[in-house]
């Protein structure tokens, strides 16, 4: 089966179903696995070259509406008649596990896919339980864009994270997946742990010390206790099984007396 997908969580999905090898094109944010770096690439997931999908002759094409903007590939996808599904848009870490689920039965790897979403959920029930170990839940600010400052609200995975990793998400009060704030907002909420994990922007691409100059910030808790992260954002932003490893390194980060240690090469999913 000659697989194509426009967009990286999708990729993500397609390997941990062990399909990498039937990929044979990809977008240009799919990073993961590295196996994928040699597939043609077809553009940005909100511009994807459609005439070089309908060159490569795909058996199916994985779309998805996780990305707003994504509903003119789909158009353009069914106005050429290239085979395609649209892999569900999750909110929450279960409905990420039941991605697998369906991209499962459309690429008929069902039976893997029903072992690997056990083994998600098994994941998400110890997190949960370890959780209740943490007496003192830490408070959390997820940053995940900075001009405007957008942040994860009520309904949205990272606060998920927030909860089973023995934290709160200082934003879970407002009942949206995104909020737009200010840094005064962000001040007066005074988390113990600032999480930088901005959209399509590598770790390392993330400066420091332009956040540390925000009026006042000096002042929070998280800057005075040296609590500022710089994280991943893969294993953060995106609806895929890699947001349980993503969990892992928070989870001991802030309480590494109750979580086991991450090591980058960890991948609870597959090695489990």
């Amino acid at each position: 089966m000659k697989l194509i997908s426009i967009c990286p969580s999708n990729t993500e999905l397609i390997a941990y179903l062990g399909l990498t090898s039937s990929l044979i094109g990809v977008d240009n944010f799919s990073d993961w696995p590295l196996e994928i770096n040699e597939l043609p690439r077809l553009g940005p997931d909100l511009e994807i070259d459609m005439d070089k999908v309908e060159n490569l002759q795909p058996d199916l094409v994985l779309a998805s509406l996780s990305v707003p903007g994504m509903e003119r590939n789909i158009k353009e996808l069914e106005k050429r008649k290239i085979p395609y599904v649209i892999v569900p848009n999750p909110q929450t870490l279960q409905e990420v596990g039941d991605c697998l689920l369906f991209v499962g039965s459309a690429t008929k790897t069902y039976d893997k896919a029903k072992q690997l979403s056990e083994k998600f959920t098994q994941i998400l029930t110890n997190y949960d339980s370890l959780s209740q170990q943490a007496v003192a839940k830490k408070t959390l600010y997820w940053e995940w864009w900075a001009k405007p400052i957008f942040t994860p609200g009520a309904e949205n995975w990272l606060t998920e994270v927030s909860r089973l990793a023995g934290g709160r998400n200082i934003f879970a009060d407002k009942a949206k997946a995104s909020v737009q704030t200010d840094w005064e907002d962000v001040r007066l909420r005074n988390p113990d742990v600032i999480c930088v994990v901005w959209v399509g922007v590598q770790k390392n691409k993330v400066n420091r010390k332009v956040i540390l100059k925000r009026p006042g910030w000096e002042q929070m808790n998280a800057i005075k206790h040296n609590q500022l992260y710089i994280l991943e954002e893969p294993l953060y932003c995106r609806p895929s099984p890699r947001l349980l490893n993503g969990l892992a390194k928070i989870a001991h980060l802030l309480h590494p007396d109750i979580y086991p240690i991450y090591h980058e090469e960890d991948d609870l999913l597959m090695d489990s």
